[in-house]
């Protein structure tokens, strides 16, 4: 079953900055997403292991998604594109059923739910993949979005120190956020709540 078997796009979803549409990534996206990256906060791509900003790294991107080791969400505004949410997967690695979530969204439209929309999201459209364990990183100044991931039920696993270095030369903390998709489904069916970890 493919992702969007069970998630259907374009969504149109409110928030406090009024209506945004959430679409999937193509090829076609590619300018946009570059234009968006490159307006972004360097400190807010530390989490990422590549520089989205760099057009060869996009290139890549689009080749992933392409390939579909990829899936990536768009949260548009006003044909603008101020929010990305992708799901990385393997499924040729030993973590065939692991999944890491990476968000980011634009400084000018933080605080106004496009985060958290696209976060839950993105977390919907892991779990309608059927991956059993998601991961999301970020630097541990990223309290806003560690909130908005705490509320999906995600907990803290692993504080990597001095884990990224910023083009300035300074180092940053990194913290590893987890969430055990089968075993929340497992005690929630043993509660008596079958269904309560839903796409």
């Amino acid at each position: 079953m493919s992702s969007t078997d069970t998630r259907s796009y374009p969504l149109r979803v409110a928030t406090e900055l009024g209506e945004i549409e959430l679409r999937m990534m193509g090829p076609a996206d590619e300018a946009a997403v570059l234009a968006f990256a490159q307006q972004l906060p360097v400190h807010d791509l530390l989490f990422l292991p590549r520089n989205i900003s760099e057009p060869k790294v996009l290139a890549a991107w689009v080749k992933d998604i392409e390939r579909g080791s990829i899936t990536s969400l768009l949260a548009v505004k006003s044909g603008r594109v101020v929010g990305c949410g992708t799901i990385v997967r393997d499924p040729l690695s030993w973590s065939p059923h692991v999944g890491e979530i990476r968000n980011v969204v634009s400084p000018d439209v933080r605080g106004r739910g496009v985060g958290r929309a696209l976060s839950q999201e993105t977390f919907a459209l892991a779990l309608s993949m059927g991956l059993e364990k998601l991961l999301a990183q970020m630097t541990v100044d990223q309290t806003g979005a560690i909130a908005i991931f705490e509320g999906l039920g995600f907990k803290a696993e692993a504080l990597l120190r001095d884990h990224v270095r910023d083009k300035a030369g300074k180092k940053h903390d990194i913290v590893v956020l987890g969430h055990n998709v089968a075993q929340v489904r497992a005690q929630m069916e043993a509660y008596g709540l079958p269904g309560a970890v839903q796409p």
